[in-house]
C-alpha cells in the first residue's frame, strides 16, 4: 500500500514543485538546475560509492558483521537513482542519502524493524586450531624427484 502511495505522491510532488520554480526564476533555469543536480549528483555518488564499498571489503577482511556496509552501499545506489530522476524532490531525498548521520540514521531506524533470523559467512564453520595444538599449518610443494639428479637425500626424512 505504502509503495502505491509513494507512485501517486511523488509525481504529483514533482509536478507541483517545477511549477513553482518554474515559475519563479524560469523555465531555462529550471532545467539548468536538474541537470546540474544530476550531474553534481552523480560524482558525488561516486566518491560516496567508493567509501562504502571499501567498508564493505574491510569489512569481509576483518570478519565483521557486513549488515551495515551492505545497507549503506545500497542507499548509495538508491541515492543514484533519486538523484537521476528529474525533480527538486528526489533530489533532495537522493542528496539526503549521500550525507553518512543521514545514512546511519536510516539504517538504525531500519535495524530496529527488522529482524533478521539467521546469518552465516562463507560455505560452513571456519576452522580455527586450539592454542594449545600440536598441529602446525603450512603449505608445500612436491618436487619431481626426477629434477634432482645433482642432490643426494638430506636424510632427514628417513627413519
Amino acid at each position: 500500500m505504502w509503495l502505491l502511495i509513494a507512485f501517486i505522491a511523488v509525481p504529483i510532488i514533482e509536478i507541483a514543485l517545477f511549477i513553482q520554480v518554474g515559475g519563479a526564476i524560469g523555465t531555462w533555469p529550471t532545467l539548468g538546475i536538474v541537470i546540474l543536480t544530476a550531474i553534481l549528483g552523480t560524482s558525488l555518488m561516486r566518491a560516496q560509492g567508493r567509501l562504502a564499498m571499501g567498508n564493505l571489503q574491510r569489512s569481509f577482511a576483518e570478519l565483521d558483521d557486513p549488515t551495515e556496509p551492505l545497507a549503506h552501499g545500497a542507499m548509495v545506489l538508491i541515492s543514484g537513482v533519486l538523484l537521476l530522476t528529474p525533480g527538486f524532490f528526489t533530489d533532495a531525498m537522493g542528496f539526503a542519502l549521500l550525507i553518512p548521520a543521514v545514512r546511519s540514521a536510516v539504517f538504525h531506524y531500519l535495524r530496529k524493524r527488522v529482524k533478521v533470523q539467521s546469518f552465516s559467512m562463507g560455505a560452513g564453520p571456519m576452522h580455527q586450531p586450539r592454542a594449545d595444538s600440536d598441529t602446525i599449518d603450512g603449505e608445500f610443494y612436491e618436487i619431481d624427484p626426477g629434477n634432482r639428479t645433482t642432490h643426494r637425500p638430506s636424510g632427514w626424512t628417513k627413519h
